[in-house]
């Protein structure tokens, strides 16, 4: 049985992939999930902010004193050509590619335009196979126009593309007035996939310390339908890799993600809670469910189900939505 799939160009042994998250923080870890049966693992996410703070950092402690002796400045490269605190992030990646034969995807995770961009390159010359590009935006400007709040997205894409030559993957949030022409928007400016979908984490109240906290809560199944049909209306109808991520838990997750046309599907809550191990269960269990319906490939379940090949489209959208409504039960 053949499990392998393509994502960005890149030839998969399976379409298991570890998502950016804390599993990816040490080498034993990325080494555990390729033997797990992993096809990719995502690297944790470098913040713009980190990259911020380090040049301003660098400059201050370059600048200090140099108004004494202005010429002194000339002596210093510019503050964007060092590393600094976000080499360990390359090394990681120079070791990780050393220790496995997968591919290796590294994160980046900003929300504005600015010199952070040029770390993309960096990524590369470490030997990142690709990049996710991770836009975590929340615009609360009462000014901010959604056309304006699109528009930052595709800047930062076309920023981090103008640097590199690896594809990069866009993981964006769903919450645009039209998904279907971003989509088109987002391949139009260079992405080479699409990850569905980013999560929002939102914040909680401490009502002893009368603050406000971080609130991360690990995904559950539930969340699986809104990339699922995003997924499913979109297959066939973008030229770029596909990525399932959120609310993945089991194989039938797995196989009900692939038959709406995803190349890979991304776990983290899964192997957060059941630990790395857990690839090989839902790998086993995919086979088992593929072998009983006589499916010999991953290519021959993909895009089955997606709105291109479902004999009722509508199911993907609001007639659909009108039916459940008139046949649901009162409890």
């Amino acid at each position: 049985m053949d499990l392998s799939t393509n994502y960005l160009g890149l030839k998969l042994r399976s379409p298991l992939v570890v998502a950016a998250s804390p599993l990816s923080d040490s080498i034993d870890n990325i080494k555990r999930c390729e033997e797990a049966g992993a096809g990719a693992v995502v690297l944790y996410s470098l913040f713009e902010e980190q990259l911020r703070l380090e040049q301003y950092e660098l400059h201050h402690h370059l600048s200090h004193g140099t108004e004494s002796f202005p010429e002194a400045l000339t002596y210093f490269p510019e503050p964007e050509e060092f590393l600094v605190g976000s080499e360990t992030y390359l090394k990681h990646i120079v070791e990780a590619k050393k220790a496995t034969s997968m591919p290796i995807i590294a994160s980046i995770n900003g929300a504005s335009v600015g010199s952070w961009t040029h770390y993309a390159k960096q990524m590369q010359q470490a030997g990142a196979d690709a990049i996710e590009l991770n836009v975590y935006y929340i615009p609360t400007d009462m000014e901010t126009s959604g056309t304006q709040v699109e528009q930052t997205y595709l800047d930062v894409l076309k920023a981090v593309k103008a640097e590199v030559t690896i594809p990069v993957a866009v993981k964006l949030s769903p919450f645009f007035s039209n998904m279907a022409h971003m989509a088109k928007q987002f391949e139009a400016a260079g992405a080479n996939g699409l990850v569905m979908f980013n999560r929002f984490y939102q914040p909680d109240i401490d009502l002893e310390q009368l603050e406000v906290t971080p609130n991360m809560l690990l995904s559950t199944p539930m969340a699986m339908r809104l990339p699922l049909r995003w997924i499913a209306i979109l297959y066939g109808r973008v030229g770029v890799s596909l990525a399932a991520t959120s609310g993945i838990h089991r194989a039938y997750d797995v196989l009900k993600m692939l038959m709406v046309g995803s190349d890979v599907c991304m776990l983290c809550s899964a192997l957060m809670r059941h630990g790395i191990q857990h690839l090989g269960v839902i790998e086993r269990d995919v086979r088992a469910w593929m072998e009983e319906h006589e499916y010999e490939s991953v290519t021959q379940l993909k895009g089955s189900l997606s709105q291109k090949n479902c004999a009722d489209p509508s199911a993907f959208e609001r007639a659909q939505y009108m039916r459940a409504i008139r046949t649901t039960k009162t409890l």
